[in-house]
């Protein structure tokens, strides 16, 4: 794989992710007891924020899902050059990374009150940081198209 192909798999996916959190059958609402600094007053504005278990399983709310969406478009659109992708590799490397260590501090695990970053959230940022950093950082003769055994 190269940094081209790795931004567009990753920006497509990014989409059906960004995509889903915005499927009402796709996000259980939270359970009870669910963590209070993100926790909403009522399940109305749970509803109209958007928050729930993506797939049951990763906090998200709209805010989560734009961003998604967002990092989705940024990759397909720079997986059409190597420096693009590679550029959008190394943010998504770092701003994964960050996100993964801002879920895992209590003060920070909701992004200052605006998207969830805890639980299952953290894992998964740390599994996406890893490739990012990979195809971002890594020599260029490793990660350019027609470089492949």
């Amino acid at each position: 794989m190269n940094a081209q192909r790795f931004a567009l798999i990753l920006g497509i996916a990014f989409l059906i992710v960004g995509t889903a959190g915005y499927i009402p059958n796709l996000v259980t609402i939270p359970p009870e007891g669910a963590d209070p600094s993100i926790a909403l007053d009522s399940d109305l504005d749970n509803y109209v924020k958007g928050f729930g278990y993506l797939f049951g399983l990763f906090p998200v709310n709209f805010i989560h899902n734009s961003a998604h969406l967002l990092f989705g478009f940024a990759g397909i659109i720079t997986s059409t050059s190597f420096l693009g992708a590679r550029a959008y590799a190394r943010i998504v490397a770092v701003a994964y990374l960050g996100l993964a260590i801002l879920g895992l501090l209590p003060f920070t695990h909701t992004f200052f009150g605006l998207m969830p970053l805890f639980g299952n959230d953290v894992w998964l940022h740390i599994v996406i940081a890893l490739p990012a950093a990979y195809f971002g950082f890594a020599p260029p003769e490793q990660t350019q198209l027609g470089t492949e055994a």
